[in-house]
């Protein structure tokens, strides 16, 4: 059955769960910061809407940003009967304001099975009285201009990750162990939220031999374009550090970026590493990288026994993002900072807390956004006029132009550092989260 991309992004997410005690799930949390919501720090904050909302994002499609299940009875379209994929908003009890939010997946002898998060602490399917339901709803045909682009950078950049992985195969010249299209047992385990024993390693393996193409797409961009900050790159850099990230980790490849550039190693994509990035040539940036990547190789154990089909892999991956940049005029590794900036700040529904759609959350009142501000302009000063922006990592990026840093520069920088600290400290977040 055909089934619509929110939906196909939610099986992906089957079977994530919380964890019992103090530990908290890493992809749990990640749901809050993809529906919007960067504060929540535990899973024990009620998450059904929050699961719902990074489901659509991922899909291209835009939620209320709200951790409130009941905002969703005004989102979208409304439809007057259930339907495969739609959004089913139910009650929660006799309090007004609580509910629950998940996918529909049938109507049967009055219940309603909903494929959503939060149902038994975790990612599943459960049934429901069909009394409870209070709304459904289905997304308007409304994908977000930046997220397309976002989609269509990574989408690229895996086709050309997953033709240098190949297919399955179990080497015992390899670390990885069994492996199927870059993705290794241990991997795949983990998305599953499993562990590879004598007892399940078998059942694991001819499930990893058959991998879902929704699956391996979550993978990867949950796993490997994600954290490596791939999405505040253009196209060409995007697919030379994403094709690092997957062939020697996330960390590694961020320290050899950060190498490139001239920065402190940190393994943190950082204002810092932004700045320098924004500040080198593309062409510097693909042709040191890949030389980086190859020394890097070279110096592996294994490179007896992988070390020409490497460098073939950075050589294969150095000649395509030459041709990307050369396709879109491209010399630049940073995106433009519309290009970067997703969603116009909106107003919390309960608390009239400004917050931002997306992953960062910030006023333009706090000391710390103006010490932001003052740093970055210090830090690299565009070829014409002055143009300050905000710098924070992941999402909200603002890119300037090609400049050396004089002395003044930064004390100016000093400054602006000392200030961005000072308002850290005295800044707090009023944002009132309530369960659903």
């Amino acid at each position: 059955m055909d089934q619509p991309p929110w939906l196909e992004a939610a099986w992906a997410e089957f079977g994530v769960r919380e964890i019992p005690g103090k530990d908290d799930a890493p992809e749990i949390l990640r749901y809050f910061r993809d529906a919007g919501d960067t504060s929540v720090e535990t899973e024990a904050t009620p998450w059904c809407a929050a699961f719902l909302g990074a489901m659509l994002k991922r899909s291209g499609y835009t939620g209320t940003g709200s951790l409130l299940a009941r905002s969703y009875l005004d989102w979208g379209d409304r439809l007057d009967s259930p339907r495969f994929g739609a959004v089913a908003v139910l009650s929660c009890g006799d309090d007004p304001n609580a509910g629950h939010v998940g996918f529909v997946l049938s109507d049967t002898n009055g219940k309603l099975y909903l494929l959503g998060g939060n149902q038994g602490d975790a990612v599943t399917v459960a049934s429901f009285d069909r009394a409870r339901l209070l709304g459904l709803r289905w997304p308007k045909e409304n994908i977000e201009p930046e997220s397309q682009h976002d989609d269509a950078i990574f989408l690229k950049a895996l086709a050309h990750v997953l033709d240098m992985e190949g297919g399955y195969s179990n080497d015992p010249y390899d670390p990885g162990g069994p492996t199927n299209r870059g993705v290794t047992l241990e991997v795949y385990a983990r998305f599953k939220n499993e562990t590879v024993d004598d007892a399940s390693r078998a059942r694991l393996i001819a499930e990893l031999k058959r991998i879902p193409d929704a699956t391996v797409t979550a993978i990867y961009r949950q796993r490997y374009f994600d954290p490596a900050s791939c999405p505040v790159f253009t196209a060409p850099l995007a697919l030379m550090h994403f094709d690092a990230a997957v062939n020697h980790g996330v960390g590694a490849a961020i320290r050899m970026l950060q190498g490139v550039g001239g920065v402190t190693a940190d393994g943190e994509i950082g204002p810092e590493t932004l700045s320098a990035i924004g500040a080198k040539s593309l062409a510097d940036l693909l042709d040191d990288y890949a030389e980086t990547r190859r020394a890097r190789y070279r110096a592996l154990p294994h490179f007896w026994r992988f070390g020409r089909g490497w460098l073939k892999r950075v050589d294969a991956t150095l000649a395509l993002a030459r041709t990307w940049a050369a396709a879109d005029a491209t010399n630049r590794g940073l995106l433009e900072p519309q290009q970067i900036a997703k969603g116009e700040s909106k107003m919390s529904e309960k608390s009239g807390t400004q917050i931002s759609s997306d992953d960062s959350k910030w006023w333009l009142s706090s000391k710390t956004m103006w010490g932001t501000l003052i740093t970055a302009a210090a830090t690299v000063i565009p070829v014409i006029g002055p143009a300050v922006g905000v710098v924070l990592p992941a999402d909200i990026i603002t890119t300037f132009g090609d400049q050396a840093i004089t002395a003044a520069q930064a004390l100016a920088g000093l400054f602006g550092t000392v200030l961005a600290i000072y308002g850290r400290l005295k800044a707090d977040t009023p944002l009132v989260l309530r369960k659903n």
